[in-house]
């Protein structure tokens, strides 16, 4: 088992103006660990999506609140972002490239494929009613 290094929770709002928090707190968070420009830009790009996809669906027409807890052990960092939202009936359909329940708003339904690309690894769980609980890892290349 991977010795933990260092943990953060922050809890905020589902508004569209606390993405840019969550990515800011991540990012500075990480930086600790020296990651290169791109693996940096990677997850906050990732950390984006997931809280984005939060506000947009999760707290569709209300506002909830978003936990993100980030952890770095030995060589990596850990990701979670949760929600207490409406949840996600098919899992396993939403994260298909460019599905999307919100076409007629112009969404791409790119969001899980992007934390899929940004990162080593996704895992989604969801219940209806009571949220969604995203996890992304992503191993850091070692810059000693």
């Amino acid at each position: 088992m991977k010795k933990t290094k260092n943990e953060m929770k922050l809890i905020f709002p589902s508004l569209s103006e606390n993405e840019r928090l969550a990515r800011i707190a991540v990012g500075g968070f990480i930086s600790a660990e020296n990651p290169t420009v791109a693996e940096l830009n990677e997850l906050k790009t990732a950390v984006s999506e997931a809280v984005t996809n939060c506000i947009v669906h999760a707290y569709r027409d209300t506002v909830g609140l978003i936990e993100l807890t980030a952890r770095l052990s030995d060589g990596g960092v850990y990701i979670k972002i949760r929600d207490k939202g409406c949840g996600i009936e098919d899992v396993e359909r939403a994260m298909e490239p460019l599905y999307t329940t919100l076409a007629d708003e112009e969404r791409s339904g790119l969001g899980f494929s992007v934390m899929e690309s940004f990162t080593d690894s996704v895992s989604v769980k969801s219940r209806l009613g009571i949220g969604t609980t995203v996890v992304m890892k992503k191993k850091l290349r070692s810059r000693i």
